[in-house]
């Protein structure tokens, strides 16, 4: 198939397509090659898949290697984020928490996810995955799932977030400053979303008016924002959808997420990076990838590593202030 061509399944109304979405720059496009190689690897050849990709602006290069990953049922499409009032209000919170954040997490990129709903009207459900993940499973298993049961239904599903309910300066900065329980808050690294739900209560809107009236630093931004607007609207997933990687791997888990540094393109000996090697290696991406796992050297380590401390240690410190940060 063509690298030029988009993929073969159009969107006809009686052909039910499973849409994913990630969000990406240029930086991301290696890693997010890697993920939707796996997940043609893992997907139902009898199902139409159309993997959406959300970007600030990719090079020539990097679309041509994309699309090289077309399927006969697993099609790709670029869109690119445009400024708007609801950019341009992100941009900007965005820029003030860089200054003197250090984190992960003060990138605009991160906040596309919450333009899904408004900017796909044609879709009342949808997948959103991290680039740095690699799947396991058909990803269609996860977009079956039912979101409707419960008392109104659910907005959204996502796991329980593994770094939260380990590490005890980050079970006390969702605790009292974010104002969600620890045992209920979610990581948005993977979600099934109810787009036509999400719609309804405006999200967007809700998440923008959240940062012009508090203006809040927070520990993970975009994370925090979606588990405050859909307090008791998110039902939780499995956990075998979200898993980090570890040397005991259940076989039942479906996805794998290389989470804050244990990323197998920096580091080596990372648990479950051969899942990620074969992925990568099917794309061409893969002597980037080695590249900049060897030039990831041990002063750039340690600068990882002082960025997750400090990230911890800012937790702590905001747990310590003893009142949510969405109060007044």
């Amino acid at each position: 198939m063509s690298i030029f061509n988009t993929g073969g399944n159009p969107i006809k109304k009686h052909i039910k397509v499973v849409p994913v979405f990630l969000t990406i720059n240029n930086a991301y496009a290696p890693y997010a090659a890697a993920a939707i190689h796996s997940l043609t690897q893992h997907c139902n050849k009898k199902r139409y898949y159309r993997v959406i990709i959300l970007h600030d602006g990719l090079s020539w290069v990097s679309r041509i290697r994309l699309r090289s990953l077309v399927t006969k049922n697993v099609a790709i499409q670029f869109k690119k984020i445009t400024h708007s009032l609801y950019l341009r209000s992100i941009i900007a919170y965005c820029t003030r928490r860089q200054k003197g954040a250090g984190d992960f997490f003060s990138s605009a990129v991160y906040y596309y996810r919450a333009f899904i709903p408004r900017l796909f009207p044609l879709y009342e459900k949808a997948v959103y995955i991290d680039s740095d993940t690699i799947l396991r499973g058909d990803v269609g298993e996860l977009f079956d799932m039912e979101l409707s049961d419960g008392e109104d239904g659910y907005a959204l599903a996502a796991t329980i977030d593994p770094k939260v309910t380990v590490i005890k300066e980050f079970r006390e900065y969702v605790d009292k400053a974010v104002g969600v329980r620890h045992e209920e808050y979610v990581n948005s690294g993977v979600l099934l979303m109810d787009l036509k739900k999400m719609r309804k209560i405006k999200y967007l809107s809700q998440m923008i008016d959240l940062i012009q009236e508090y203006d809040a630093d927070l520990v993970a931004p975009d994370q925090d924002y979606l588990n405050v607007i859909l307090k008791g609207k998110i039902k939780f997933l499995p956990p075998e959808w979200n898993m980090e990687p570890a040397e005991e791997m259940s076989p039942n888990v479906k996805l794998i997420h290389y989470n804050l540094f244990n990323k197998p393109w920096h580091y080596k000996n990372v648990p479950q990076e051969k899942l990620f090697w074969n992925a990568a290696r099917g794309t061409g991406f893969y002597g980037d990838l080695k590249r900049q796992q060897e030039a990831f050297d041990e002063e750039k380590q340690r600068a990882d590593h002082a960025k997750v401390d400090a990230l911890i240690k800012k937790a702590g410190r905001l747990a310590k202030a003893g009142k949510s940060l969405f109060e007044k």
